[in-house]
């Protein structure tokens, strides 16, 4: 059988696997096993299916996932996040759009020491959102902000995705998550651009606060030098030479724990429940790993992924217009397909032929993030906006695709804006090579 033709199939049968609602990892392993085995015979695609699954979950470079994810459960459990919003209303809630502001920094404040969209936004649902409807702001918005605010998870560092594309393209993830950080800043100044327009458009839906003293702001600061001391200590002693990435996902992991239990704020319960919560998260995004592997073995004996890097190099539009291809691809996929999906199934096929064409590595790892955040908020899928309806199911998720979309419009601005200057990503990884 003719191997673009399989390859075609493979990706029709994946993608009709995921449209009946099987699992992510285990259609592109369904896919990738069955379409490996029609080419090569059933006892090759039997020993692909018995040894890349242990070979993956072997990998020491992979034990950062669930160490970083372990970190942002702990400290999710012991309160951090709640100490975050506390601080951003104690000093923003007396400013119309206050709490949404301080809903912001807090996200921005968390993704700092969690490397998960969906953590991050599921915990500021919980923590936020029910004081923004008290306070009488308009549900659909603060849902939609809090879903956009989640996005800063995998673009702050430390971030689950950077770790997964300097894996996989052998970048120095050190420099990625330097890289990350300026266009992470600008996300923050980019959402509290949208957050002003909308309270002096409709300052119905976001009403002012009461003003804190200074007593109770500088009180309400206190508190954060828990936060402060993860996020020095875990890019402090990676950028310090102290330990590897892989080290400092445990030392942070061990850390976020210790401190939980001096403060007395994780107790067995706690514990029990962080430990059980990072399983769960880690076990699936472990799953998709192994089932993208599985499919980039296919892909690799139809020779697919080659094929593809050459019709990319030799498109007709220059090396910026193949970007804005692969830009809009990703905006499509990003409707359809899970953040961790995409970056694994299509950095492969579009990484060789961005390096041919001149592009530095980190800067469009920066960029390959920045897309697949539009996915996490963008419909029909939007990983962000199903986790907080499934908390807040009073909102419904046309609403809250409706409160993303002023954030999705200053998203495609930041995108444009990082791929017109690169310099903007690279400036901070310069300094520290």
């Amino acid at each position: 059988m003719d191997r673009d033709l399989v390859a075609l199939l493979g990706f029709v049968g994946m993608f009709a696997l995921m449209a009946i609602r099987v699992p992510i990892g285990i259609a592109m392993g369904i896919a990738g096993v069955a379409g490996f085995a029609a080419l090569t015979g059933s006892t090759p695609g039997l020993n692909l299916l018995a040894n890349v699954p242990l070979s993956v979950l072997t990998d020491y470079n992979l034990i950062v996932i669930p160490m970083f994810i372990l970190m942002g459960a702990f400290a999710s459990h012991s309160g951090m996040s709640g100490e975050l919003f506390a601080a951003g209303r104690a000093w923003l809630h007396h400013k119309r759009g206050g709490l949404a502001l301080a809903s912001l920094a807090a996200c921005g404040g968390f993704s700092a020491i969690n490397g998960s969209s969906v953590a991050t936004a599921a915990t500021m649902t919980q923590v936020a959102l029910p004081e923004m409807r008290r306070a009488g702001y308009e549900p659909g918005i603060s849902a939609g902000l809090i879903a956009a605010g989640g996005t800063l998870g995998i673009m702050i560092p430390p971030s689950v995705i950077m770790v997964l594309y300097g894996i996989m393209t052998e970048t120095d993830i050190t420099q990625l998550f330097a890289a990350g950080v300026i266009p992470g800043l600008m996300a923050i100044v980019f959402y509290a651009i949208v957050i002003a327009v909308l309270a002096r458009w409709r300052p119905e839906w976001m009403p002012r606060g009461e003003l804190h003293s200074w007593t109770e702001r500088m009180s309400a600061l206190r508190p954060l030098w828990a936060v402060v001391l993860l996020f020095v200590g875990v890019l402090g002693g990676i950028y310090g030479g102290l330990f590897t990435v892989q080290e400092a996902a445990g030392v942070g992991a061990t850390g976020t724990l210790l401190i939980g239990i001096l403060r007395g704020r994780l107790r067995w319960p706690e514990i029990k429940a962080a430990l059980i919560s990072a399983l769960r998260v880690s076990s699936a995004i472990m799953t998709i790993v192994v089932g993208a592997y599985l499919f980039g073995y296919f892909l690799t004996i139809t020779q697919f992924t080659q094929n593809a890097v050459e019709f990319l190099v030799g498109l007709p539009v220059g090396p910026y217009g193949v970007l804005a291809l692969v830009m809009v691809g990703y905006l499509i996929l990003g409707a359809v397909m899970d953040e961790l999906a995409m970056i694994l199934l299509t950095v492969p096929i579009v990484f060789p032929a961005m390096i041919h064409l001149g592009f530095d590595p980190v800067w469009f790892g920066v960029i390959v993030v920045m897309a697949v955040t539009f996915g996490m908020i963008c419909p029909p899928v939007g990983m962000n906006v199903f986790v907080i309806n499934s908390i807040a199911r009073d909102i419904s998720l046309g609403r809250i695709y409706r409160g993303t979309m002023p954030f999705i419009a200053v998203d495609v601005v930041r995108l444009i804006v990082l791929c017109a200057f690169p310099s903007l990503s690279l400036w901070l990884p310069s300094l520290l090579a």
